[in-house]
């Protein structure tokens, strides 16, 4: 499959938003809210704009979108930086056919040559493993709700960059709205 991928355009949020929406029309896990999120972390300070990518088709139309951006993994008064990935979206008719791997590729290895050093994911638990995230629960790092131990999983960037690292996971207000 022929696409292109690089960081979003600001002149590309409502497209970009129409297709996240799309996206998810058909996901029994969705709340269909997804675009809703993105326009919110877009607003917020936990946007990295370097870390909103898209693919786009032979047409140049965006055809999927991956969002990284800043959480904080907090244990009492110690607060480690790391990353949200959320959401992931390809539009149906390129479901399927790896765009939406090789868009996280990209985005894991453009965040960590920003330094950024490790991701948290809520995700399914056959999915993320390849791209080498394992269960948070192995660095004893919490998600702030109930969530079953096997989809909330956490990726090193670089290596042992969580080892000395444990707690809850603060997302941005973003996704509390």
């Amino acid at each position: 499959m022929d696409i292109t991928i690089r960081p979003e355009l600001n002149t590309e949020y409502n497209s970009t938003e129409e297709m996240i929406k799309e996206a998810f029309l058909n996901e029994e896990f969705s709340d269909k809210r997804e675009h809703l999120l993105v326009n919110r972390i877009r607003k917020s300070d936990a946007f990295i704009p370097e870390l909103s990518l898209v693919a786009l088709n032979q047409d140049n139309k965006v055809i999927s979108h991956i969002l990284l951006s800043k959480i904080k993994i907090v244990d009492g008064d110690n607060a480690v930086d790391s990353l949200a990935l959320a959401p992931v979206s390809v539009t149906p008719e390129y479901q399927k056919k790896g765009i939406g791997s090789q868009l996280i590729h990209v985005a894991l290895k453009k965040a960590k040559d920003l330094g950024y050093r490790s991701v948290i994911v809520l995700g399914h638990k056959d999915y993320y493993p390849k791209f080498g995230f394992k269960p948070a629960s192995l660095w004893n790092i919490q998600a702030p709700f109930e969530v079953p131990d096997e989809v909330f999983m956490a990726l090193e960037l670089t290596h042992h960059s969580l080892e000395k690292v444990q707690g809850v996971v603060h997302y941005s207000k973003a996704f509390l709205e």
